[in-house]
């Protein structure tokens, strides 16, 4: 069996505490993490890094404010607020998000490291603070303070 990752440990671990405080609310929640953890340590058929983890965990929680969104909409506030549940939880697990100034700081080491000149140079800059800010940062947001910094 392939090695698991440090969170993925740490929320079987708290999963396994919850089940015998017996809250069924939070150890479902739980469960559900640690199987979107373990098929993406399957399929990508590696031990996992942080980021990778990490990676996993951003998805589910923006996959829960797409759900949040649609309740609310629909009416259904119950399921809402267990979406909601779900996603404050995954939120415990992620680091603290970058701050604006800190990640114009990465920005500006990112193209010092990697030489960048042109917006052509925008992959070699991605490349490099891909693993720096792993779910500290929405790539989007990311993706364009380098088109910026790059003059694209």
């Amino acid at each position: 069996m392939r090695e698991l990752g440090e969170i993925e440990q740490q929320i079987r671990d708290d999963g396994r505490a919850a089940l015998k405080a017996g809250d069924k609310r939070r150890r479902a929640a739980l469960s559900a993490f640690v199987a979107a953890l373990k098929k993406e340590r399957i399929d990508s058929r590696k031990e996992p890094t942080e980021a990778d983890e990490l990676t996993v965990l951003k998805r589910e929680r923006k996959r829960r404010a797409e759900a949040i969104e649609l309740y609310e909409q629909a009416g259904r506030t119950d399921l809402a607020d267990q979406e909601k549940y779900e996603e404050d939880l995954l939120a415990s697990y992620m680091p603290e998000e970058l701050g604006d100034d800190a990640l114009e700081e990465l920005v500006d080491k990112g193209i010092a490291a990697t030489e960048a000149v042109t917006p052509r140079d925008m992959g070699k800059v991605m490349g490099w603070l891909k693993p720096k800010v792993a779910g500290r940062a929405d790539g989007k947001k990311l993706s364009d303070l380098v088109r910026a910094k790059l003059g694209g």
